[in-house]
């Protein structure tokens, strides 16, 4: 306890008592009685051998449960192990190598270091840090093509994490690390750490490829990575058709049938091969295991067809449709809950552009708006 802050009261003997109060305020100095402690109390590392001088090998960590005048900054030293200063360790507690390693001369080093607080007179302690040598990376690492679509408003794109590239390598010990060709990075960003993909504001219409690597120190590989980008018109928004899905994530529909499924619905819907089938949105049911899907179909021409000829059109290929995944329901609206007669249940639908879903697999992501209905009775 750092104070106490106490009233005190002074009250005399006359008729009637009369009283005053003061407040004492009793500060606790600290005395510099704790040592440092490492976190935790001893530690491993590897290092690769051939990495370059100045190489980050460990962060050491370091607290006090004394003030903060009695504790940091510590004051780091190698007090053994280090006789041919293979290492430096910098007021930070990070490690790094001051040589080149090499497997074949020496696959193990034992320091160890002190840690000194600041306080009058200073407390010390110590830990031991096992660093092992390994070979260098013999394996390139592996990534996962991945394709990206991304629906929006007209010009209302706001930007976020659109996908993550999926890497990996055989060496056990690699850092992965993931870079964007420069030219790109007024529209996009990459995670260097996670490989996440993220967009900026604004994006137009259109596809994207970018030039993606991920690197393990020793190999580069590239990364095909492409982004598809379509803006929705207002006109889509009145002549949508939702497919209702039964027990199927979001992610399971965008990873597993999506392609298919779009491929299957284009010979259902289609009329002509010019015309152009829009995904608008995917969104899971709230309070169950089903999923919506909304969607339009654009002629050739520039118009829309409307959505009773499209459920015509499904109905008649609901069987074909459901080789691929199982449909709950074809809807142009939804009305349940209300209690008025189909014909007479009027629909509303809008678009969140600002409240974006991404739906990330390995392979493919979709990111898409999230979508409203408002439904009334017309009798």
């Amino acid at each position: 306890i750092s104070g106490y802050s106490l009233v005190v009261q002074a009250r005399d003997s006359g008729t009637p008592p009369l009283s005053s109060s003061v407040t004492v305020n009793v500060d606790i100095s600290d005395v510099n009685d704790n040592s440092p402690v490492f976190t935790p109390a001893n530690y491993t590392a590897v290092i690769q051998e051939n990495k370059p001088v100045g190489t980050s090998i460990l962060q050491l960590v370091v607290t006090d449960k004394d003030s903060f005048h009695n504790g940091p900054p510590f004051t780091f030293t190698i007090l053994t192990g280090n006789e041919e200063e293979e290492f430096t360790l910098d007021p930070h507690g990070v490690l790094r190598s001051a040589v080149i390693f090499k497997h074949m001369v020496s696959t193990e080093y034992v320091l160890c270091v002190q840690a000194k607080d600041s306080g009058k007179p200073q407390q010390a302690s110590h830990t031991y840090v096992q660093v092992r040598v390994i070979e260098e990376s013999i394996h390139k690492p592996t990534a996962i093509p991945l394709e990206i679509f991304i629906v929006t408003m007209e010009d209302d794109f706001p930007g976020g994490v659109i996908g993550k590239i999926h890497a990996t390598d055989q060496d056990v010990y690699d850092v992965l690390t993931y870079t964007l060709k420069s030219e790109q990075k007024s529209l996009f960003k990459v995670n260097s750490h996670d490989g996440k993909i993220i967009a900026l504001g604004g994006l137009d219409n259109g596809k994207y490829v970018l030039n993606v690597s991920v690197s393990d120190g020793r190999f580069q590989v590239p990364i095909d990575v492409v982004v598809h980008v379509e803006q929705l018109l207002q006109e889509m928004l009145q002549n949508t058709v939702t497919i209702r899905f039964e027990n199927v994530s979001p992610e399971d529909f965008v990873g597993l049938h999506m392609h298919g499924f779009r491929r299957t619905l284009r010979n259902a819907v289609l009329s002509q091969k010019q015309d152009s089938l829009h995904i608008i949105s995917i969104q899971p049911v709230a309070g169950s295991s089903q999923l919506d899907m909304l969607f339009a179909v654009q002629m050739h021409s520039g118009g829309f067809y409307k959505p009773a000829y499209l459920i015509q059109k499904l109905t008649n290929a609901r069987r074909h449709l459901e080789n691929v995944i199982r449909i709950s329901a074809i809807l142009e609206k939804n009305c349940s809950g209300l209690d008025c007669q189909e014909q007479h249940c009027e629909q509303s639908l809008s678009i969140d552009s600002h409240s974006l879903m991404t739906y990330s697999t390995a392979r493919i992501s979709f990111v898409c708006p999230r979508f409203y209905r408002n439904v009334r009775c017309m009798c």
